[in-house]
């Protein structure tokens, strides 16, 4: 099933004028980068829907959201985060869908491309070979990051392994990193007992990350 992913972009822009020739080499290989994201089935056999990889992104882009894995509702419009999580998600950064789904803007690289199937209690983690195959490459063809948000358990074993006891301490040191990563929880709806839990979050982090996104993306 072929996707048409956000991002897909060939030749120039005039913000890479005048830039060094390794931007140049970057910006025109991407699109192939893309092409062979869009046809993967290296998970097929154990993916229930088939493969449908769903990203966004673009070489211009100056955010960076690590998720999990597409849902199913996600995996059947193709769109990211186009769904209840997606709406919490959007309301924690302060934008809207338009600035959101804005390649140019946000690049959007879930730890799985591919809606990996439910399990007993939710989906299933993201399949593991995703991000060995796929990450190292994109994130080196996306030079102007200036802000990652990591998402959820399984990003955060990703770029943090073994740093924190616990998804809710990750959050918590938001303080103590640098101020180009903030970890956050999923933004899925079952995690409103966590919310709960932890009122810090939504008084102290989240005013800090919407002026930190809003400073960014103007």
């Amino acid at each position: 099933m072929s996707t048409p992913i956000a991002g897909d972009t060939i030749g120039l822009s005039h913000r890479h004028q005048g830039r060094n020739q390794e931007d140049i080499v970057v910006s025109r290989s991407f699109p192939l980068l893309l092409e062979e994201v869009r046809h993967c089935t290296l998970c097929a056999e154990s993916l229930p829907l088939g493969p449908r990889p769903v990203v966004q992104a673009h070489p211009q882009a100056r955010m960076l959201i690590a998720g999990q894995a597409p849902g199913k509702k996600v995996h059947l419009s193709g769109i990211p985060f186009d769904d209840a999580s997606g709406d919490r998600l959007r309301a924690w950064l302060g934008i809207g869908r338009e600035t959101f789904y804005d390649p140019h803007a946000v690049a959007i690289l879930p730890m799985g491309f591919c809606y990996p199937g439910t399990g007993k209690s939710g989906d299933l983690p993201p399949r593991p070979e995703c991000a060995p195959k796929w990450r190292a490459s994109l994130l080196a063809q996306l030079p102007n990051i200036e802000l990652t948000l990591v998402i959820g358990q399984y990003a955060l074993a990703y770029h943090f392994p073994s740093a924190y006891a616990s998804l809710t301490e990750a959050v918590q040191a938001w303080r103590d990193r640098p101020q180009d990563v903030i970890v956050l929880p999923h933004p899925s709806p079952r995690n409103q007992l966590w919310l709960r839990r932890n009122p810090w979050f939504e008084s102290e982090l989240l005013p800090h990350l919407r002026r930190r996104v809003a400073r960014l993306l103007g």
